[in-house]
């Protein structure tokens, strides 16, 4: 039997102090067992998780790890973690694919490029019903805020301690590099959730369904400001407003390299850099399936020469200040919805050129 805190034999006629090493020894066994139960009980507190594809790399990648400096920023808190889940699950189709778009406080405000981004998609031939597979990304909480008033059940707050990309972001800054790194780092934890995904950036107005003009046999497609008539040519030059990825270990270890390849070339934007990485041996080394989308589908105000008759998506790039970029993608929308009405007259988009004058110069035409 156990007395206080001494123990007592049956076979001793009367109690007998015990010696300090009993004591010690009891202690010791206590505090084991003890530790033992805590360890037990810890071992079975229920964790949260994605399901994920094998992360395996299918080539060293040859860039050394000592010189990238690398600050990882795709981890999520438990709340952050369920809320995913739940958007990727619900917003994907059969095949899991999502429809994934971002903004920022100034894109979310009312009456601006989140409105119109809705707005495409209702009025566009056969694309109302894509909205159910499209996933909002913020940056940052009024985004978001916006976002669950507007668009609730697809919002997703993405967290980037120390960093606040709220404001509008002026092509090239530092911080709108940072932002689009940033956007490019969640691009491949979506692909390392078994995840294919079309990216959209939210100044492009969809107008048709454009992922029957997609090609079946590639691993990554890409839109394109400079397009030669050959989609499997790397000369033609990449646009990353508008990509649709296939998750697999091609694509994961792509990603990677793409955004480790930043600290190679430092001040440019996730653009530039796969202009330049795409002929590197690396890519063939992992076997990479690179497409180019034609732009007479997926067309932006780079050029000058659309058919209203075929665009599927119209990007409103080459513009400089969001009240250009607003007036010349309000004058898309107009333009689209008496193409509609009137079917069979030749009327098609007018030029932006509220954004062409940002720039200060004439839209050559970029196809080859």
């Amino acid at each position: 039997m156990v007395g206080g805190t001494g123990y007592i034999s049956v076979c001793d006629p009367e109690p007998r102090p015990q010696k300090p090493l009993k004591k010690i020894v009891f202690l010791l066994t206590f505090t084991l067992f003890l530790c033992s139960l805590l360890y037990h009980k810890a071992s079975h507190v229920p964790t949260i998780s994605l399901p994920q594809l094998p992360n395996i790399s299918v080539a060293e990648s040859p860039l050394i790890a000592a010189d990238q400096e690398l600050v990882h920023t795709d981890t999520f808190e438990a709340d952050d973690t369920r809320n995913l889940a739940r958007i990727l699950k619900e917003a994907s189709t059969e095949e899991k694919t999502v429809i994934v778009t971002m903004m920022n406080q100034a894109y979310a405000k009312q009456n601006s490029t989140f409105d119109l981004f809705l707005e495409g998609f209702r009025v566009g031939q056969g694309t109302e019903k894509l909205l159910r597979h499209v996933m909002v990304v913020c940056f940052d909480k009024k985004a978001y805020s916006r976002c669950v008033e507007v668009f609730p059940s697809r919002c997703y707050l993405l967290r980037t301690a120390g960093l606040d990309f709220s404001g509008e972001k002026r092509f090239m800054a530092r911080d709108y590099l940072k932002m689009m790194w940033r956007r490019t780092e969640f691009l491949g934890s979506l692909l390392r959730l078994g995840y294919n995904f079309l990216f959209t950036d939210m100044d492009i107005l969809w107008l048709r369904d454009p992922f029957p003009r997609l090609v079946s046999d590639a691993d990554f497609q890409i839109a394109c400001d400079y397009f030669n008539g050959n989609v499997s040519d790397a000369r033609n030059y990449a646009n990353g407003g508008f990509k649709f990825v296939k998750a697999n270990r091609r694509t994961i270890e792509f990603y990677k390299y793409w955004y480790e390849s930043r600290l190679r070339f430092p001040g440019k934007n996730e653009q530039d850099v796969i202009n330049k990485i795409k002929y590197d041996e690396y890519i063939n080394k992992i076997g990479l399936k690179m497409k180019f989308i034609d732009p007479k589908d997926v067309a932006d105000f780079c050029q000058s020469d659309w058919d209203i008759n075929k665009v599927c998506t119209m990007h409103g790039n080459c513009c400089i200040g969001m009240d250009n970029k607003l007036k010349d993608l309000r004058q898309v929308l107009e333009d689209w919805r008496d193409f509609m009405s009137n079917i069979g007259q030749k009327r098609g988009f007018r030029k932006p050129m509220n954004c062409w004058r940002s720039i200060g110069r004439k839209v050559q035409k970029r196809r080859g």
